[in-house]
């Protein structure tokens, strides 16, 4: 029994299957009806109109709709997808036990208590016809699936069949007059609309339950006799063909199954079975503990079943239905219908091959379950659950594929699992022993080989390898050498599918995707909240897989997408171009083709093929939400840029990718004022000058546009302004603009108008304006301010601007990958030269270079090697230039263009020094003095397990900052950085580096640990800890010269670890106010930590104080003897601890329990602070080397809070020396 979905509520009593969806109604006992999906395994609704329980409920086959019925007499019919009910059918006098649709007229059929089975016409909402002839409660009715019958269950011990043939004629209009007659003859005198047809007795005890074969004459009963009866019928007459005994207790429901010759009943015992119908034997039978089941409910179409019990319900399968298949190159063995078939892709033919089914079992679950193939001995392992696990080896006769016929004997054997692992050799897991087998063809054991793991399946993992598997984990096992070749934890696995090159592996479990190396290197986990089937690799190495309802792709980076939508669940067995071949359900061959653009152009993205992301660009109708989002996501703005029609998207984008001239198009479609600031911003920090002034004036942003005048020194615009902002009357624009231009008589004459007629004063004296001065001060009378004496004064001129008019240059403009491909786009088709050409621009190999006399960007011609021509002729036209005689070309020596050429070439900027620092150094603290804070965290992590890097941000700030120097040349030009170099003189090399210098060394970190030791001598224990943490943090980053002071460094490691975990104790002690064990424990465990002897023996006071108090007198004298064993130079110490034994001497008992054991050494965990004593697991941390209890491995490290606790790390690196 495979269970597919399970739900805990109150009893189900009624069950109905959705047909199309994966959807299941359950009627409880509280009255709620729930509708599930149980496929994904959640409540979707739930309808709660009924007073008491809800026996019966039933889905409309085509219709929206589906009907209940209750204890409250009522038959509701609701609408799902309104969430309502529509309307109620009142007519029964007592409870309601079952309803039914008709699969195809407006009918319902209800059975009753009142002892009556009703037929109701839900369109015209009324009761067309009441069946009686029961005496005792009706249990259930249903339709016939074909015919116009009805069969009832009641508990006067009998089934009644009823033919309902003549309510069928009447509904239905008849076609001639004298039926139409006869009919209104009926209507009038009365006229049986359903007759019985059929009175089946033979049940001892009352019957709950019949039903009707989908195909053949026969009824299933189930009764309180503990009996199922199965009966047949003919025109006539109808009778008992045998009972099937087994049950323990009244059978609630039983039913046929529609796909197999089988039916399955459940008991008020507690269990389902199952029973052959041919030879009306039971198969099987499947138990609960505590639940009583009720109720049976069979799939319409798919192989599904559900049962529902006093705490809810189960939807479940009998048998699995996946074939089993193996694929050899273009070719696919697999199992059905009790034959081992062959297909063949690339032509696409099947065949029978061998006959395979042995004879008739006896339970379920017995047809294949895995299959292996071994290519050149053309031999066949099929393993299944039969015998508890056993395999049949049989090896193909070449002639016989096609044939079919030839039956031979087949070699078996028991094991869990076998697969070929060799030509010639087989291996079989013999799960008992947790061994494996190796055999040859002749089934005879050649080696055996115990297995790494307790596993309980095996895989194929390349020839002599397997892929063992366990609940939590998967590892390569080599049997020749018998060594792990590789370890992963996983969920639990259910299949495993290999790339072709079998280089990657993929494996599947239920709900997840782990793919992985040959040697089960992690490498991307991809999770699926709908069940996972099957998978193939395509021959670009991306995993296509399906679940229930998709077909999905999995790219080698994890990133994943949904192909197509599936109607029912297939089995992709290999995957070629773009066509998918799979099997399905019942075995038969398939070919879907697919839609792979998506993924090959995510892939071609991925792999850095722009060539091909370039062509699917002009050719494909990639677009959609989703792909913008992605191309933005992965950093390609400029080609999501070619996709989008939206004019935001368009310009965010363009934004992104520093497209400006898309950029300016698309704010003037939008035409916003945020997007025009945006704009300005962005043409600004290209240094487009004339677009960030047409974004200005857009917005009418004055003050910036003033502003930009001034750095670009147009001085003509900013007296424009100057003259806007007087008609504007802007008095503060105006002084501004005065002050930008360095007009002082305006500044004073704006100043005046203002009525500021001291500062106007102070102006015009300051810059020597004498006359206005004077001028000034007849009218101010007595009020004329004091200039200060003694000063001379500075006058405020504008600074001159490095480049006047025109963009900023830059110096060298590199082309996108995409730019010059993509504005080909819509020009249609390229012819091929031009196609050479472009291929040039794309990878950005010609430079677009400045003109030295200031030309705008782009004005100046490249200047073209010989043979290659401008493009367009009519260049030289304004030039009025003429054709010279020359001397043949033999004559002219060729000079180096750039060696004396016309046109200024800019020199081919140098490698920045901060990265030679990084080129060959592996030291952490080199990377982040240049700046590479990325590589210092990668190297940081791989060394020493650092994953928070928080506490080193300052540091690697300061060290940044500190090796490297500013110089500012002149006011307008930008800060030129320069790099520090340690231990630089004049006499070195001007091309020798050396490494960067650190504001970090050992020195300071000894300067730190004496003032650490004295915080602590000192009591204050909280100042101590910040010294002791900031030596910890500070340590990854030092660079220190010799070997020997390399181990000074690891050796203060250690002693500052130490100081950290006994201080964090301590701190944590005196927070503890209300728990003296603890208290006295962490006391204890403090004297522990390897301090400095003062340090040791006021932690032994300290402890022998705190557990004394508390009446510990033995462990109190404990500390005291070891007090006194350090010889305390303090007396007072000494006299205290000699006065403690005296008093524990009369009474040597401890009043509490401690978790403390000063005889077995121990560790101390440094995140629960608990005793590792010795002998006992535990994991340190790979950076300051603190243990812990093994329940924190892959937790922060609690003492240094820097590293991973059981991380993998090479270990400290803080001196070039250990890398010679």
């Amino acid at each position: 029994m495979l269970t597919k979905f399970e739900t805990k509520s109150n009893r189900v009593k009624g069950l109905s299957f959705h047909s199309k969806r994966p959807w299941i109604l359950a009627s409880l006992h509280s009255g709620v009806i729930q509708l599930w999906d149980y496929r994904m395994g959640t409540l979707i609704d739930r309808f709660d109109e009924h007073d008491g329980p809800v026996r019966g409920v039933h889905f409309h086959q085509t219709q929206p709709l589906f009907v209940s019925g209750g204890d409250d007499y009522k038959i509701k019919v609701w609408n799902y997808k309104t969430h309502r009910c529509l309307f109620t059918l009142l007519g029964h006098l007592d409870y309601i036990r079952t309803v039914q649709f008709h699969h195809e007229y407006p009918w319902i059929v209800s059975a009753s208590d009142d002892q009556t089975i009703r037929l109701w016409n839900w369109q015209s909402r009324t009761c067309i016809s009441v069946l009686t002839g029961h005496n005792h409660y009706v249990m259930c009715a249903s339709f016939h699936p074909k015919e116009d019958l009805v069969v009832s269950a009641s508990l006067d011990q009998t089934v009644r069949v009823w033919d309902i043939g003549a309510l069928r004629k009447k509904t239905v209009s008849p076609a001639d007059d004298i039926l139409r007659l006869s009919q209104m003859n009926t209507d009038l005198f009365g006229g049986a609309d359903a007759v019985v047809k059929y009175v089946l007795e033979g049940h001892d005890r009352g019957v709950n339950w019949a039903a009707f074969h989908p195909t053949l004459p026969l009824i299933v009963s189930g009764a309180d006799d503990r009996q199922v009866k199965l009966w047949r019928m003919n025109e006539t007459k109808a009778w008992e063909v045998d009972t099937l005994r087994g049950h323990m207790n009244n059978v609630s429901c039983v039913m046929f199954h529609a796909k197999q010759d089988i039916i399955v009943s459940n008991s008020e015992d507690k269990s389902i079975r199952v029973w052959d119908v041919t030879k009306r034997t039971g198969i099987q039978t499947f138990r609960r503990e505590h639940d009583r089941f009720w109720i049976l409910a069979a799939h319409p179409e798919m192989n599904l079943l559900a049962a529902g019990h006093d705490s809810g319900m189960l939807v479940f399968k009998l048998e699995r239905e996946r074939p089993a298949f193996a694929v050899s190159g273009e070719s696919l063995f697999y199992c059905k219908d009790r034959f081992l078939r062959f297909y063949e892709f690339s032509t696409q033919r099947e065949m029978q091959v061998i006959p395979i089914r042995r004879p008739g079992s006896t339970s379920l679950n017995q047809s294949a379950r895995t299959l292996s193939y071994s290519p050149t001995e053309n031999a066949v392992l099929i393993c299944s659950d039969v015998d508890g696990g056993s395999y049949e080896l049989y090896v193909i006769p070449k002639d016989s594929i096609g044939r079919g016929d030839s039956l031979q004997e087949a070699k078996r054997g028991l094991g869990t699992s076998a697969i070929f692992i060799a030509r010639n050799r087989f291996a079989v897991l013999d799960k008992s022993n947790n061994q494996v087998l190796a055999k040859n063809l002749k089934n005879e054991v050649v080696k055996k080989s115990g297995l790494p793991i307790p596993t309980d399946t095996i895989f194929y993992a390349g020839t002599g390898n397997l892929l063992c598997r366990s609940e939590d984990r998967v590892v390569i096992f080599d049997l020749q050498q018998r060594l792990v070749l590789g370890d992963l934890q996983t969920p639990f696995v259910k299949y495993v599918v290999w790339s072709n090159d079998m280089e990657t592996v993929a494996l599947l479990s239920k709900h997840a995707i782990i793919i992985a190396s040959k040697k089960l290197v992690h490498q991307c986990t991809l999770h699926e909240t709908i069940r996972v089937k099957s998978g193939a690799w395509d021959e670009n190495g991306v995993f296509i897989y399906t679940t229930l309802n998709h077909i999905k792709y999995c790219l080698p980076n994890g990133d994943s997408g949904i192909i197509r939508t599936l109607d029912v669940p297939i089995y992709i067995t290999k995957v070629s171009g773009n066509t998918i071949f799979c099997l399905d359900r019942d075995g038969k061959n398939k070919d879907i083709v697919i839609d792979a653009t998506e993924y090959i152009f995510k892939l071609s993205l991925l792999r850095k093929r722009y060539d091909h992301v370039m062509s699917m660009i002009r050719n494909s109708q990639l677009c959609g939400q989703a792909m913008i989002a992605y191309l933005q996501q992965k950093g390609f703005p400029e080609v999501a840029l070619h996709f989008v029609k939206d004019e935001r998207t368009r310009f965010n984008l363009a934004l992104e990718s520093g497209n400006i001239q898309i950029a300016v198009a698309s704010a003037k479609e939008i035409d916003e004022k945020d997007h025009w600031y945006r704009l300005g911003v962005e043409a600004l920090r290209q240094g487009n000058a004339g677009i960030v002034e047409y974004a200005y004036q857009r917005t009418k942003n004055f003050e910036r546009l003033s502003f930009l005048y001034l750095i670009t020194g147009n001085m003509d615009k900013l007296s424009k302004m100057l003259k806007i902002a007087e008609v504007k009357n802007d008095v503060m624009g105006q002084f501004h603009n005065a002050l930008y231009l360095g007009d002082v008589q305006e500044r004073v004459k704006i100043l005046e108008n203002a009525g500021h007629l001291p500062l106007a004063y102070v102006t015009a004296s300051v810059h020597g304006l004498q006359d206005v001065a004077e001028r000034l001060a007849v009218e101010l009378g007595d009020n004329v301010p004091s200039l200060p004496e003694g000063k001379v004064p500075s006058l405020l001129i504008p600074p001159s601007p490095v480049i006047c008019g025109g963009d900023w240059p830059l110096l060298r403009v590199m082309k996108g990958i995409f730019e010059g491909g993509l504005d080909s786009v819509g020009r249609g088709d390229v012819d091929e030269e031009e196609e050479e050409e472009g291929v040039e621009g794309d990878w950005g190999e010609e430079l677009e270079m400045v003109d030295a006399d200031g030309l705008q960007n782009g004005d100046v011609t490249a200047i073209l090697e010989d043979g290659e021509e401008a493009e367009g002729n009519d260049e030289d036209g304004g030039w009025d230039l003429e054709d010279l005689d020359l001397p043949p070309e033999v004559d002219t020596p060729r000079v180096s263009v750039n060696s004396r050429s016309a046109v200024f070439v800019a020199p081919t900027p140098g490698m920045p020094v901060s990265q030679i620092w990084i080129q060959r150094s592996s030291l952490a603290a080199e990377h982040a003095a240049a700046g590479n804070f990325d590589t210092a965290m990668r190297l940081l992590s791989r060394q020493l397990g650092i994953r928070n890097f928080a506490p080193l941000r300052s540091m690697f700030l300061d060290l940044h900052a500190g090796s490297h120097s500013y110089l500012c040349a002149f006011t307008s030009a930008p800060v030129v950085s320069l790099a520090v170099e340690w231990g630089w003189n004049e006499s070195a090399s001007p091309n020798v580096r050396r490494p960067p210098a650190l504001v970090f060394n050992f020195s300071q970190l000894e300067e730190k640990l004496k003032a650490g030791y004295k915080a602590t001598t000192g009591g204050k224990f909280k100042e101590a800890l910040q010294l002791f943490l900031s030596i910890l943090y500070t340590i990854p980053l030092i660079v220190v010269e010799s070997r020997r002071e390399v181990d000074e460094v690891k050796e203060l490691i250690i002693i500052v670890k130490e100081y950290v975990l006994g201080l964090k104790m301590e701190v944590s002690r005196r927070d503890i106010k209300d728990n003296p064990v603890r208290q006295q424990e962490l006391a204890a465990y403090f004297t522990h930590c390897n301090l400095q002897m003062p340090h040791l023996r006021l932690a032994l006071l300290n402890a022998m104080t705190v557990c004394y108090k508390a009446k510990n007198l033995a462990t109190a004298a404990n500390f005291a003897r070891r007090l006194l064993e350090t010889n305390p130079t303090n007396e007072n110490q000494a006299k205290t601890a000699r006065q403690v034994l005296q008093a524990a001497e009369r009474n040597m008992t401890d009043a509490t329990q401690l978790n403390y054991d000063f005889r077995n050494p121990f560790v101390i965990c440094g995140a629960t602070y608990v005793p590792i004593y010795r002998g006992q697991e535990d994991v340190s941390c790979p950076y300051c080397s603190s243990r812990f209890v093994p329940s924190q491995e892959g937790q922060l490290c609690a003492v240094c809070d820097l590293a991973v606790i059981g991380a993998d790390a090479s270990g400290l690196l803080c001196s070039p020396s250990q890398i010679r």
